[in-house]
């Protein structure tokens, strides 16, 4: 790329009359530079290692960098971020790649059902990892959890909207059986209000010819239960009517909560919250400052359904790898 096309491409203004009139390739990692690259970047000692890398170009947006090398080009922009997304428009429409805004959710059941990832790029939710990955990957499918940073990318950016031909037959809280497509999947580990996250990923999956296997199927990070006993150990659902539900999202909580609401009255559940956090429909929900207050409480206050945000099951005694569930 030529240095004028790159400063009209990054609505740069050239600071110097360098030598050099165009450059080869580019990066954000000054280790990655090598001779005739363009590197973006605001950090002196940096810049320093990219010039000796042999780099022919220099973006920056800090008026303190000084001029080290007058033969190659520096071009100062308003920001280093915006300049290197409108370069990577450029290269997304050379190559004529897709890109699609996932949930969290959805983005954790790609994960998990995906055989082979080799085809597919997952965009870091840092910039200039997510930089490096699409300007260097031979992919042309991308997909990222990040919107901020996703609309920069990309401001007309997809959403999974369609979702494939599937249903639930039964479920209980913890468990599911569903059918999608010409199969029907018996009892397994997913939440019922997780369904419709699933179907849009196998649409994705479907269309993008992406191979896959719902006999992955097992509960995601964001909301994992665990039976115990009055020691906080794991136990066989069949003998405790207690379950702790570690969940990273409150929507999940509130979801759950009606499901529970609307299936068994007779059920005690307590929500435990890091403080001032406000969930929907609990007028007090139980504060805690630290792990030992979530084992405390749970160890103390009667319920047969806990729901903790933001901590990990690894706060109990004993946790295995697997479930019974009801």
């Amino acid at each position: 790329m030529t240095i004028d096309a790159l400063i009209n491409l990054t609505d740069g203004t050239l600071q110097n009359e360098p030598t050099i009139n165009a450059i080869e390739g580019a990066s954000v990692f000054h280790s990655k530079i090598e001779h005739g690259d363009l590197f973006i970047s605001s950090d002196s000692s940096e810049i320093d290692s990219a010039l000796e890398n042999g780099a022919y170009a220099i973006i920056y947006d800090d008026e303190t960098i000084t001029i080290k090398d007058p033969e190659i080009a520096w071009i100062k922009v308003h920001s280093i971020q915006d300049a290197a997304f409108k370069l990577l428009r450029y290269v997304i429409l050379e190559k004529e790649a897709d890109f699609f805004l996932l949930s969290e959710h959805e983005n954790s059941f790609l994960k998990m059902i995906l055989l082979q990832k080799s085809n597919i790029s997952f965009i870091s939710s840092e910039w200039r990892k997510a930089f490096e990955q699409i300007l260097n990957s031979p992919q042309k499918l991308f997909v990222g959890t990040n919107e901020i940073l996703m609309k920069h990318i990309k401001p007309d950016i997809k959403r999974l909207t369609k979702e494939a031909q599937g249903y639930p037959v039964n479920d209980t809280l913890f468990r599911s059986t569903f059918k999608i497509g010409n199969y029907v999947y018996q009892d397994r580990e997913l939440i019922p209000f997780h369904l419709d996250y699933l179907l849009r990923v196998v649409e994705l999956c479907d269309v993008q010819d992406l191979p896959y296997s719902l006999d992955r199927i097992r509960y995601t990070k964001h909301f994992v239960p665990v039976f115990i006993d009055g020691d906080l150990n794991r136990a066989s659902s069949a003998k405790s009517d207690r379950v702790v539900i570690f969940a990273d999202n409150l929507k999940d909580i509130n979801q759950a909560r009606e499901y529970v609401k609307f299936n068994g009255t007779w059920v005690k559940s307590i929500v435990l919250t890091p403080p001032k956090v406000k969930v929907e429909n609990i007028t007090r929900p139980i504060w805690f400052e630290t792990e030992e207050d979530v084992r405390e409480t749970l160890k103390s206050v009667h319920f047969n359904y806990a729901f903790v945000y933001t901590l990990d099951r690894s706060i109990l005694n004993q946790i295995k790898e697997e479930y019974t569930l009801f």
